[in-house]
C-alpha cells in the first residue's frame, strides 16, 4: 500500500492550494509583488534603524536645522561659527545668481549635519558600550544604589536615546572579555576542593601549575586574539562542540520541556487552545521579523543580547554524521506549521491568500477539520504508515543522519521532510490526557517515541482537556527565550480577548481572505523503513522507561519568607539542594547551575558552581547538629551571600568554566594534550540545576497569591549524569515553589521522589531555624 502511494505526487498539491489557477493573473502577481516589497521594506527599514541606533533621524534633522539657522542669522556670538560654515561652502561650485544663497545653505547644512551625525553615532555607540561594561550595579540592591551607580544609570539612559527595536542594541553591547588564566585556575581549584581528599587536591594543583607554566600562555593568547575579531570567543565553539558534536539522542539528554498554567486554563476545547496558542506564536514570530519585540532590559535600563530570538521559529537541527547543523529558514519560506494527529502529518498554512495571518477562529476551524480527517483515517493502513516516523529523531545522531539520507533523502519522503523542517514550529494534537503534573511532564520531555520531532526548535502538545505543553530543542537557544515567548502568550490568554465564551475569538484587525485548506503529507514507508521505525520506537521506549521524573509543588512557604530571612531565594534553594543531597548520600556533589551571559554580545550561559566551602560548612552544621541556632543562621546567610556573589560574577564574565572549555578547545585544536584540562572537564555534574524565569517582560502585572493558579509550574530536563539528578525549580510568587527532579531508574542510588522529599525536609529545617530564633528573641 505504501509503495503504491509513492508512485504519484498528487496528494501534495490540492486544487484549492494552487493559488495561480484560482484568480485573475494580475491579482496573483500583485499580491506576490506586494508581499515581497513589504518584506523588503521592513528589512531595509530595520537595518537602517539598527545601524543608526542609539542615534536617530531626529538627531540628524536637528543638526541640519541648527546649522541652517546659524548660517542665515547674524548673531554676534555665533559670528566665528557662521564664517566657518560659509567658508566651508566655498569649496563647492555653486553658480552665482539670485538662488545662490539658498542652495549653499542647504548643501552646507546637510553635509555638516551628516558628518556630525556619523561622528555622534559612533561616539554614542562606543560610549554606550563602555558604559555597559560597568558591572557595579549588579552587586547593589536596586533600592539602595550608590551615587556612582545612579549617575551611571542616568548616563546610560541619556546615551541610549530613543526606544530601540528588537536587535538595535546588539552593536552597542560589550564583547565577552577573556579572564586571566591565574584567576580561572585559582577559582576552579577552590571550587573542587570540597570534593577531593587533600592528596587529590595537591595532585590537581600540581597539574594546574604545570599547565599554567607550559601551554596556557599560548592558548590564552589565541583566545584573546579571537575575542578581538569574533562576536563572542566562546559561543560558536559552545554550540559546535557541546551541542552539535554530541552523538547521544536528543530525547532526555539535550531537550527540555515547559508546562502551561498550573491550575487554570482558558478553555476545555483542544482545538480552541491550539488555535489561540498558534495565533499568539505566529504574532510573536511576526514581531520578531518586524523587530517589534521590545528588547529585554534589566532594571528597565540595561539591555541583554537578543540574537537567540532570530532562530526561535523556522529552525531545525539537521543530523550529520560528524557534526549536526542548525538550519534556519527565512520567513518567506517558514509560513506554515506542521500538525500531527494519530500518526498523520498535515501542513497548515498560517496566512490566507492575501498574506494576512489567520485569525484564531480560522485556525480553530482548520484544526477541527484535521481532527475529523485524522480520526476518520485511523483504521487506514496507508494513512498511518508513517505513524512512528518521528521516532527516528530519537536515535543516536550519526545513526539518524545515515538513515535520514538513505530513506528520506529523495522522492516524496524528501518533499514531506522539507515541509516538516521548514515549518515555523510543530504541534501534536494528542489523544491522551494526563491529570498529574509528573505524568504530563514526563510525556512532554520524551513523549511515547512517536509524537515528538526532536529536531524542531519547538514542538507543542495540545491535550483533549485543553491543556498544553512544549518540547524544545536546545542547541539554537536557551530556555529564557522560550519562557519569554510563553509569557507573552500567557498574558494574552489571561488578560486579552483571545477567547470568547470558551471558543476562539476573531480580532477586528484581521479581514480574512480565502484560507488554504490543510494538506496531508505522505511518505513512502517501505517494509525495510517500517522495520527501522519500529526498532527506533523500541529504542526510545527503553530510554523513556529508564527516566524517573517527579514534579511537585512546595506549599509551606515561598520567596516571601526567604526574603524576610535576608537570603536570596535562589541561594536558599541551592543550599537546600546541597543539604538534601548530603543527607541522602553522606557526601557532596559537583553542582551545575546555569547563569546567563547575555549582558555581552552573543552570550549564552556560564556555570555557577553552587558547591562552595561556605555551603559545605552550613550543611555540616545542620547534619552534625553541633552548632547553635544563631551560628547555623549565620552560616546560612553567609553561604547565601557567597552564592549570590558567585552568580553575579558569572553574569559579569568572571566565571571560569566557559574559559576552561575554550582553553580545552584551543588545546585540542593546536594539537596539544593537557592532563589538567582533561581531568577538569570530565568531572561529572552529579547535580545539574536551573531556575526557570517566570516574568521577563516589563509592564506585565506581577503574579500575586490571588492569581497563583495562573502561574506556570515551569519546566525541566533530564539528568546530566546517569548517577545524579537534574533539578529545575520555579519561583512564581511569594507563597510557593515548584520542583522538577529527574534521574535514571537504572541507577541504584537515585530516586526522584525520595530526593524531592529530602528537598522539602531540608527547606523545612532551614525555615525552622528562623522560627526558633524568633521564639528565643
Amino acid at each position: 500500500m505504501a509503495e503504491a502511494r509513492s508512485a504519484t505526487k498528487e496528494p501534495i498539491v490540492h486544487v484549492e492550494d494552487f493559488e495561480e489557477g484560482q484568480d485573475v493573473k494580475w491579482k496573483v502577481a500583485w499580491r506576490s509583488w506586494r508581499r515581497t516589497m513589504l518584506r523588503r521594506f521592513f528589512r531595509v527599514r530595520n537595518l537602517i534603524k539598527n545601524g543608526m541606533w542609539p542615534t536617530s533621524l531626529w538627531n540628524l534633522g536637528v543638526v541640519v536645522a541648527l546649522v541652517a539657522i546659524v548660517m542665515v542669522t547674524d548673531y554676534p556670538i555665533m559670528k566665528v561659527v557662521n564664517d566657518k560654515f560659509w567658508n566651508f561652502g566655498e569649496y563647492f561650485y555653486i553658480p552665482k545668481g539670485p538662488p545662490y544663497f539658498l542652495p549653499k545653505v542647504v548643501i552646507v547644512s546637510c553635509l555638516i549635519g551628516v558628518i556630525f551625525f556619523i561622528v555622534l553615532l559612533f561616539i554614542r555607540r562606543y560610549l554606550l558600550r563602555l558604559l555597559l561594561s560597568y558591572r557595579g550595579w549588579l552587586y547593589q540592591n536596586p533600592k539602595s544604589q550608590s551615587i556612582k551607580t545612579l549617575i551611571w544609570c542616568i548616563l546610560v539612559r541619556i546615551v541610549s536615546g530613543s526606544t530601540p527595536t528588537t536587535f538595535a542594541c546588539q552593536l552597542s553591547l560589550p564583547r565577552l572579555p577573556v579572564p586571566s588564566v591565574d584567576s580561572t585556575l585559582s577559582k576552579f581549584l577552590e571550587s573542587v576542593e570540597p570534593l577531593f581528599t587533600s592528596e587529590e587536591n595537591e595532585r590537581l594543583k600540581k597539574e594546574a601549575e604545570e599547565f599554567r607554566k607550559t601551554i596556557a600562555p599560548k592558548l590564552q593568547s589565541l583566545l584573546v586574539l579571537k575575542s578581538w575579531w569574533a562576536t563572542n570567543y566562546i559561543t560558536d565553539w559552545w554550540e559546535k562542540y557541546i551541542y552539535l558534536m554530541g552523538r547521544s539522542p536528543l530525547a532526555i539528554n539535550s531537550n527540555y520541556y515547559t508546562m502551561d498554567n498550573g491550575f487554570w486554563k482558558p478553555t476545555e476545547h483542544q482545538s480552541t487552545r491550539a488555535a489561540g496558542l498558534c495565533y499568539m506564536l505566529m504574532q510573536f514570530k511576526r514581531k520578531i521579523e518586524h523587530e517589534q519585540v521590545v528588547p529585554l532590559l534589566i532594571r528597565n535600563t540595561i539591555p541583554v543580547c537578543m540574537y537567540q530570538y532570530e532562530r526561535l521559529f523556522g529552525t531545525t537541527r539537521v543530523p550529520r554524521e560528524d557534526f549536526d547543523e542548525i538550519v534556519h529558514y527565512d520567513s518567506s519560506v517558514s509560513k506554515h506549521i506542521v500538525v500531527l494527529r494519530k500518526g498523520i502529518y498535515y501542513k497548515l498554512d498560517m496566512f490566507d491568500t492575501a498574506g494576512q495571518p489567520l485569525a484564531p477562529y480560522a485556525i480553530e476551524k482548520q484544526i477541527e477539520w484535521i481532527l475529523q480527517d485524522a480520526d476518520s483515517q485511523q483504521e487506514s493502513e496507508g494513512a498511518r504508515s508513517a505513524e512512528g516516523l518521528a521516532s527516528l529523531t530519537t536515535l543516536e545522531r550519526t545513526d539518524w543522519a545515515r538513515k535520514r539520507t538513505k530513506y528520506l533523502g529523495s522522492g516524496i519522503n524528501q518533499e514531506s521532510l522539507a515541509i516538516v523542517e521548514k515549518a515555523a514550529f510543530m504541534i501534536n494534537l494528542e489523544t491522551r490526557t494526563f491529570e498529574g503534573f509528573t505524568e504530563r511532564a514526563k510525556f512532554l520531555l520524551h513523549g511515547d517515541g512517536k509524537v515528538i520531532w526532536f529536531d524542531k526548535s519547538m514542538c507543542l502538545h495540545f491535550f483533549p482537556d485543553g491543556r498544553y505543553g512544549l518540547t524544545a530543542e536546545h542547541s539554537w537557544g536557551d530556555a529564557p527565550v522560550v519562557a519569554h515567548l510563553l509569557e507573552y502568550s500567557a498574558y494574552e490568554e489571561v488578560l486579552g480577548e483571545l477567547y470568547k465564551d470558551g471558543r476562539a475569538g476573531n480580532p477586528d484587525s484581521i479581514n480574512q481572505d480565502k484560507v488554504k485548506p490543510p494538506v496531508q503529507l505522505h511518505w513512502n514507508v517501505t517494509d525495510e523503513l517500517a522495520k527501522i521505525i519500529n526498532e527506533a520506537g523500541l529504542f526510545a521506549q527503553k530510554n523513556n522507561e529508564d527516566l524517573d521524573l517527579c514534579v511537585r509543588r512546595h506549599m509551606d512557604f515561598g520567596k516571601g519568607f526567604v526574603k524576610s530571612c535576608k537570603v536570596s531565594p535562589d541561594a536558599f534553594i541551592q543550599l537546600a539542594l546541597q543539604l538534601a543531597y548530603y543527607r541522602e548520600n553522606s557526601k557532596f556533589a559537583l553542582t551545575y547551575e546555569a547563569s546567563m551571559t547575555r549582558l555581552y554580545l552573543n552570550g549564552r550561559t556560564e556555570t555557577v558552581r553552587s558547591l562552595t566551602k561556605d555551603a559545605c560548612e552550613f550543611v555540616k552544621s545542620m547534619v552534625e547538629d553541633n552548632r547553635t541556632t544563631e551560628e547555623k543562621i549565620r552560616l546560612l546567610q553567609n553561604a547565601g551571600k557567597v552564592h549570590q556573589k558567585l552568580y553575579r560574577d558569572c553574569m559579569s564574565a568572571e566565571g571560569w568554566d566557559r574559559h576552561m572549555f575554550a582553553l580545552y578547545v584551543a588545546c585540542k585544536g593546536l594539537g596539544y594534550e593537557s592532563d589538567f584540562l582533561h581531568h577538569a572537564l570530565t568531572l561529572p555534574w552529579t547535580l545539574s540545576t536551573s531556575q526557570t524565569p517566570q516574568q521577563q517582560m516589563v509592564g506585565n502585572p506581577t503574579i500575586t497569591q490571588e492569581h497563583a493558579d495562573k502561574a506556570s509550574p515551569g519546566g525541566g530536563f533530564g539528568p546530566v549524569s546517569d548517577q545524579g539528578y537534574g533539578v529545575s525549580y520555579m519561583i512564581p510568587e511569594d507563597t510557593h515553589f515548584w520542583f522538577h527532579v529527574s534521574s535514571k531508574k537504572s541507577c541504584p542510588t537515585t530516586n526522584s521522589d525520595r530526593f524531592v522529599d529530602q528537598i522539602f525536609t531540608s527547606l523545612g529545617e532551614m525555615k525552622q531555624l528562623f522560627a526558633v530564633q524568633q521564639n528565643e528573641s
